[in-house]
This record gives C-alpha cells, structure tokens and sequence, in this order.
C-alpha cells in the first residue's frame, strides 16, 4: 500500500476514480434541481396561502362587521398603527395594526371595518383581499423567475460535465 493511500485510509474513504466523482457530481446536481424546484413551490403555496389568508379575514369581518372611524397613529407601506372607538365607547389599538394599510399617513382620519367579537381584527373601509393577489402573485412570479435561472445554471454545469474533452 502507498504511502497516500494509507493516509486516504486513515482519513475514512478510499481514493476515487474519476468516474465515481463525476457520478457523484451528477447525484449532486440532480438533488440541486430537486431543492430548487421544492423550494419554488413552497414560494408559491406561500404566496396562495397568503391571499387565502386575506381572503379568511375578509370573511370574518364581513361575517360581524362593525364600521368606526379611526386615526392613524403611524403609517407605513406593510403596517400601520390605528386607534378607534366602537360604538359602546371602548377604544382599540389593534396589535397588528390593519390590514391593506397603503395610501395612509400620519394624522389621517379614516373609516374602518372590524370584527365585532374580534376587535383586533380591522381593515380600511372598502379594500379587500383582492389588493393582496398582485403582491403575492409577484411574489411566485420572481420565484419561479429565479428558480428557472438556477434550474438553467445547473444543465449547463450537467452539460459541462458530460461534454466530451
């Protein structure tokens, strides 16, 4: 036995042909595909259930639906803090803030729509989930944009690889 042999023994595998590397390359490139395209799927059921999820709210306030004005405490473009008071003069600041909060600035006085049994739950007067499916649709959109990018990436190391020298 050589000396490096003895020394790849020691270490825990054996010397490798190159056509062992090169069956291994390709095993690895295929599980590549494989995260790459499990991983733009879960992009996509999340941005579906993103809209679900919008749509759920939706129903829930529209199932109990209380209508109050509000003042917007802060505004941003994802979250914005509101106050408002309910008919029976209790005033709430939803934790989450409310939903579809874009076009809001700060000091506004809007109306808003809210769950009855679920004051925390408050969306601006007249918006829906509809807002929600271009945000999510994009969202899959450059996932699979970029997915296909690597999938592209990938058969050409695989073609590479096979290419004869």
């Amino acid at each position: 036995m050589s000396r490096l042999a003895g020394v790849v023994k020691l270490l825990g595998g054996p010397i490798r042909s190159p056509d062992e590397v090169e069956i291994r390359t390709r095993k690895a490139l295929r599980w590549a595909r494989i995260a790459v395209l499990i991983i733009a799927g879960i992009v996509t059921l999340q941005s579906i259930l993103l809209v679900a999820g919008a749509w759920r709210n939706d129903r829930q306030i529209e199932r109990h639906m209380g209508v109050a004005q509000a003042e917007v405490l802060s505004a941003g473009p994802r979250r914005s803090t509101i106050e408002f008071v309910t008919p029976n003069r209790v005033t709430y600041r939803p934790e989450l803030g409310v939903l579809y909060p874009s076009e809001l600035a700060d000091g506004m006085r809007i109306y808003v729509e809210y769950d009855k049994n679920n004051p925390d739950l408050v969306r601006v007067q007249h918006r829906n989930a509809s807002l929600a499916i271009i945000p999510a649709g994009s969202i899959a959109v450059v996932g699979w944009l970029v997915a296909g990018a690597l999938l592209f990436g990938l058969a050409l190391a695989e073609r590479r690889l096979t290419a004869p020298n």
